[in-house]
């Protein structure tokens, strides 16, 4: 029978249980989907925990999967039964065994992508896409600054923009991450515990500072980031691992002409138009090998639990992975 972890009450990672749970047919513009693979993101943690109220409860939480298609509903065109489909979405329901989902979110996975990578990589690799791509276009001869370099996001993120010609600058906490950095395209790492980033980037680039400055951590390194930037130099925040940004004065890009972004990717994906387009560049620089992403670790979709304990404690060295059918 179709399960499903079911949240109904915020809490620890013990809150998220098995439910046997139905699964309708697929109506018009959906379809029905059995899930083969899950990605697991810290953003899930923040809707466990309640830190967002964004899944009414109770919920099943999870925004990100692949899977095969089992059914198409009424008007659908594009998809067949049998085809193997991937998807990032803002409205959830990811942890599960089978959903019915609509088919305007659905992308077609690559003959030699595997369900696991799709899982975890779709959300990060269309995440980074947008930061590259579409909030700020990174060119050859920019410099830019990373913040967790190491991280999901970042590894795909140093990846792309050294492949497009960018010096990479970025930041690790430790010297086995900032080993992984380097391995992901950062031509400098700095170890933010121990040095100064903003004197270290002004010294790397000799006065200059970076053309573009990715900060998913907020509250800590928001104003770092600002000092680090270049003349027309564009900060762009797109998290708040530390906590949310303090209340935020204008006036305070003047001094270098300087730009200010937060941008959402589910904004940027809404139409499906610009998700093929920007699916198909992560598939591109994905097949060619330019950008190289881990396939990750797997757990039984029942242990979701245990995913969000090792993801919250830094335990996780690659994504996870939850697999319904195992």
């Amino acid at each position: 029978m179709p399960q499903a972890i079911m949240l109904r009450a915020f809490g620890g990672p013990e809150v998220l249980r098995a439910e046997p749970v139905d699964v309708a047919a697929p109506g018009p513009g959906e379809l029905r989907i059995r899930q083969t693979a899950v990605g697991v993101n810290f953003h899930d943690c923040y809707v466990r925990s309640g830190l967002y109220r964004t899944l009414p409860l109770p919920g099943v939480p999870g925004i990100e999967a692949a899977g095969v298609v089992e059914a198409v509903g009424p008007g659908v065109a594009g998809f067949s039964v049998g085809d193997r489909i991937g998807y990032v979405t803002g409205a959830y329901g990811a942890y599960a065994s089978h959903r019915v989902l609509p088919a305007a979110i659905a992308l077609r996975l690559p003959d030699g992508m595997d369900d696991r990578l799709a899982a975890s990589v779709l959300l990060k690799g269309l995440t980074a896409e947008m930061l590259l791509r579409q909030v700020h276009r990174v060119e050859a001869g920019q410099t830019i600054l990373v913040h967790a370099a190491a991280g999901g996001v970042g590894r795909i993120l140093c990846q792309w923009a050294a492949h497009l010609g960018a010096t990479v600058i970025g930041t690790a906490g430790s010297a086995a991450r900032a080993e992984v950095a380097r391995a992901s395209g950062c031509a400098h790492v700095i170890l933010y515990r121990e040095q100064d980033f903003v004197a270290e980037v002004k010294r790397i680039t000799g006065g200059r500072g970076v053309d573009a400055a990715y900060d998913s951590v907020g509250h800590d390194t928001f104003d770092g980031s600002l000092e680090c930037l270049a003349m027309r130099g564009h900060l762009v925040n797109f998290g708040q691992a530390s906590g949310p940004v303090a209340p935020f004065q204008v006036q305070r890009l003047a001094g270098k002409s300087n730009s200010l972004t937060r941008p959402i990717l589910f904004h940027y994906i809404a139409e499906r138009a610009a998700l093929e387009r920007m699916a198909a560049a992560l598939f591109a620089v994905l097949g060619s090998g330019a950008v190289r992403a881990d396939p990750g670790a797997t757990l039984p979709l029942a242990e979701a639990a245990r995913a969000h304990h090792l993801l919250e404690s830094r335990q996780a060295e690659a994504p996870l992975v939850l697999l319904p059918q195992e």
